[in-house]
């Protein structure tokens, strides 16, 4: 049996599975997206890797990265990895030093020759779509869209909740929250539903400068309102507004992404993840509106699993010599030579290789 790692690495720690790179989605001991099983064993980190001046800190991913990743192998009684495939938020920006020093260190410790670098909205469109064409929006703290025809990459958004990340959880919770304080001071788009919310869960308006701005994690201050946003969108037009222009938004994202028809005559897809979409129907509702008007020639698909499963995905990918979704130099790096000379996995009886096989279904 031939192995392989996926890894994602992001603000809530490190998180890594092994799984049979033959079939990474097929039925092993731990349970994932929707409880379904797709791996021979997992391990989590609660400690983020750091990130500093130069980047992400190289040698603080492989002191965690390592060991987790001797243990599944030793849990699992599997041989050598095939291939390893590391999403991380930041790696587009912050990951000279990942490229730079993981290919060596990774083939010195775990025999790693065949490695991928990529970003986590890479490792989310993998997990959400596989090796098909179409857009994936990651909606979390903040928004990231991405989107391939196969051949180039395309990204909208993901600039952070000062300058962007229009739609994402910061922006519904800021907006929530200027609509409690244009209440508080009589200004017209008040909302006295969410003036009531805001001072029961953070505090009188006077105060909340203080409560807000010195923080260092204020996009996550500000995203922890938006599920009471929510829950004020089905009785407040005000806060109804809110997520009906967050809709906007993600769709705007999602349709800046996507290849337009003429690029994709058989068509192609659109998918979303992650945690805003724990909003519920308040959001999704006018979000499957606004995508079907911007995106009429794509068709709105659940995600397959997560950036986890993309990650593994990958990896088999690169196990099989068969990765079809763009390398790029920062957003999916694959040292040279990674991909030459590999054995392909043979397509199962309808034509689908592992990369782009979706989740089984639970029995």
């Amino acid at each position: 049996m031939s192995w392989v790692l996926g890894v994602d690495s992001g603000g809530s720690g490190l998180r890594v599975a092994l799984a049979d790179a033959g079939d990474p989605a097929g039925p092993r001991a731990d349970a994932g997206p929707g409880g379904r099983e797709y791996c021979a064993a997992t391990a989590n980190s609660r400690e983020p890797v750091r990130t500093g001046g130069a980047g992400i800190d190289a040698a603080h991913m492989l002191e965690q990265l390592v060991p987790m990743a001797r243990d599944l192998l030793e849990r699992a009684g599997a041989g050598p990895l095939s291939a390893v495939v590391i999403g991380a938020a930041g790696m587009g920006t912050l990951g000279g030093r990942l490229r730079a020093e993981l290919p060596a260190a990774l083939e010195g410790a775990l025999g790693v020759r065949r490695l991928g670098l990529a970003a986590d909205a890479v490792t989310a469109y993998a997990g959400a779509l596989g090796s098909r064409p179409g857009a994936v929006v990651a909606a979390g703290t903040g928004v990231i869209a991405l989107g391939t025809d196969l051949s180039v990459w395309r990204r909208a958004d993901g600039w952070g909740h000062l300058l962007g990340d229009c739609g994402s959880g910061a922006w519904i919770g800021r907006a929530g929250l200027e609509a409690a304080l244009r209440a508080h001071d009589g200004r017209r788009g008040g909302s006295a539903v969410l003036l009531e919310r805001m001072e029961s869960v953070l505090g009188a308006a006077p105060e909340l400068p203080g409560i807000v701005y010195p923080r260092s994690d204020r996009p996550a201050v500000l995203a922890a309102f938006a599920p009471e946003v929510a829950r004020c969108a089905d009785h407040d037009p005000v806060a109804a507004g809110i997520l009906a222009r967050a809709a906007g938004h993600i769709a705007e994202a999602a349709a800046a992404v996507c290849p337009p028809a003429d690029e994709v005559p058989d068509g192609c897809e659109v998918a979303l993840t992650g945690g805003l979409l724990k909003l519920g129907e308040p959001l999704l509702r006018p979000l499957r509106a606004e995508l079907a008007e911007q995106l009429p020639h794509a068709r709105q698909v659940p995600a397959d699993g997560d950036p986890l499963f993309g990650a593994l995905r990958l990896a088999a990918a690169l196990a099989a010599g068969d990765l079809r979704l763009p390398t790029h130099p920062t957003l999916l790096h694959v040292p040279d030579g990674t991909r030459r000379d590999h054995r392909k996995i043979q397509p199962d009886k309808k034509g689908q290789t592992a990369l782009h096989r979706p989740l089984p279904e639970q029995p």
